[in-house]
């Protein structure tokens, strides 16, 4: 619920801010290798199979499709996936984050502007707070946006009647999402790590849209090094195709991602500086664990968040560390890799 105010004011919002980022944006950047459509995507076949299950069905009704949310560590293609339900339906995308949405004008400018079958992605939307958060819940349920005309014992509520529209939300902590609007979600779907089959997929379609010449154990290599993570991977790609050309060199083999990996201190399972300080520090500063996440990005200068969103994950699938009630602590394989470096 909103109170009215000029502050709130569509064309103010959109036009003076950057709450809402236009798909051209994110289509100059990326469009040569971002897949356009739901089958184009790679790996992911049980989330793809229940999203086109979702899509048939509500295409069938005549109806949008539900609400959905994607969770799971950043760079695995909740975007990604976004974008290409939204082409799938045909419908327009608009795109903005939870940080950016800073006071209920905000949403409701963009919720007001959405047009019929509009989806609307919200990145970080566990960033969302709470006053502007309650302001989804209507939305999302009733396709409704409540207003509050006045002030007082004269106060009236007025609801204004949004165009049917869909919410998907992404977020790297789903515990940070309140039950409330993680219950108004249709599907709640979490992203994993890729495989390396579906990695090297990834990287060979990028090479290939990007005129990169690499040769096939080459691409394993960079898969190796990519963490399970598109992102990662393909900006690892993007340094090797660097590294060839400084050697000026029309194909790329194993010895220049072996070289190209040790410039940029990327050692055989991906794991970067930080990621190696993190075990360094709980074997020599903490004997192995067990230590709290907080203490931990305080000694290596790291935000919480980045050691839980970015680093925390890959080494756990890794298994290098493991979370307790009392702490982050090294596994066996953790503290056999640590003294494999330093002792």
């Amino acid at each position: 619920m909103i109170k009215s105010s000029k502050k709130t004011e569509e064309k103010n919002v959109l036009k003076n801010s950057k709450v809402v980022i236009s798909t051209k944006e994110i289509e100059e950047a990326e469009q040569k290798i971002r897949p356009s459509k739901i089958d184009e995507m790679i790996g992911r076949v049980q989330e793809k199979e229940t999203v086109k299950m979702m899509i048939n069905s509500a295409k069938k009704r005549g109806e949008v499709i539900d609400h959905i949310l994607f969770y799971g560590p950043p760079g695995l293609g909740k975007t990604t996936f976004a974008l290409a339900i939204a082409n799938e339906i045909g419908s327009s995308i608009r795109i903005t984050s939870g940080p950016a949405i800073e006071r209920q004008g905000d949403l409701a400018a963009i919720l007001t502007n959405l047009k019929a079958n509009d989806v609307l992605f919200i990145d970080e939307i566990h960033r969302l707070s709470r006053v502007v958060e309650e302001i989804l819940y209507p939305a999302m349920e009733d396709r409704a946006l409540d207003i509050v005309m006045g002030k007082g014992p004269s106060a009236k509520t007025i609801r204004l009647n949004l165009e049917p529209f869909t919410l998907i939300g992404a977020t790297t902590q789903i515990g940070k999402i309140s039950s409330p609007m993680r219950d108004r979600f249709g599907l709640i779907q979490r992203l994993d790590f890729f495989e390396q089959e579906d990695m090297i997929e990834i990287l060979r379609r990028a090479a290939k849209l990007w005129d990169i010449h690499i040769d096939q154990e080459a691409l394993k290599l960079v898969s190796v090094g990519s963490r399970g993570t598109a992102r990662v991977g393909l900006r690892l790609l993007r340094r090797v195709r660097d590294y060839a050309d400084s050697l000026e060199s029309d194909l790329i083999d194993t010895d220049i991602v072996q070289k190209t990996m040790k410039l940029l201190r990327v050692d055989d399972l991906g794991l970067e500086n930080i990621d190696r300080e993190i075990l360094r520090v709980i074997y020599f500063d903490f004997n192995g664990g067990p230590v709290g996440v907080s203490t931990l990005a305080n000694i290596i200068s790291e935000e919480i968040s980045t050691v839980l969103d970015v680093h925390e994950p890959y080494l756990m699938k890794c298994g290098l560390i493991k979370r307790t009630s009392r702490g982050r602590v090294l596994t066996p394989k953790g503290i056999k890799y640590v003294e494999g470096i330093w002792h």
